[in-house]
């Protein structure tokens, strides 16, 4: 897919969604919580696609967030629309770590950088389990790279 902002570059899933009047708060920008959901959003559409989203509610193996930060570079205000870029930075035995990059079309600038720890999950028993080879090989296939944990990132 080709980016539809240069900031986007290099991720392998990106998707657009309006600002809606009602994601504003009261300082009259979007709320800091909405930021998140669009990352959410964008993150379950990969997990999707790499084949990773287990059947809800979940009863086998699947992803679950363990972590999450959110740098806010500018305000975001209705009436805009923002793309969201997700990506996979690192693999490690159990878990995973995400990069998402938020745009704003009218400000046609990244308006957030989050980054998220997600957990390999075995719902059943309530344990960590090591992400499976083929959700890693998706995921790999996707990026178009190895994914190759740096430090070590089981949880």
């Amino acid at each position: 897919m080709k980016a539809c902002h240069e900031a986007l570059t290099g991720f392998p899933v990106v998707i657009a969604l309006p600002v809606l009047w009602g994601d504003q708060d009261l300082f009259g920008h979007v709320n800091n919580i909405v930021y998140l959901r669009w990352c959410e959003t964008a993150r379950v559409e990969y997990l999707i696609r790499a084949g990773f989203w287990p059947k809800l509610p979940p009863e086998t193996i699947g992803p679950i967030l363990a972590a999450v930060s959110c740098g806010y570079k500018r305000p975001v205000t209705y009436p805009d629309t923002v793309y969201v870029g997700a990506r996979v930075t690192r693999i490690g035995n159990s878990s995973f770590r995400m990069e998402h990059r938020i745009v704003s079309k009218s400000l046609d600038m990244v308006v957030a950088q989050s980054d998220t720890t997600l957990v390999t999950l075995d719902y059943s028993r309530n344990k960590t389990v090591p992400v499976p080879d083929e959700c890693r090989k998706a995921m790999e296939k996707m990026e178009g790279r190895a994914l190759i944990s740096v430090l070590p990132c089981g949880l």
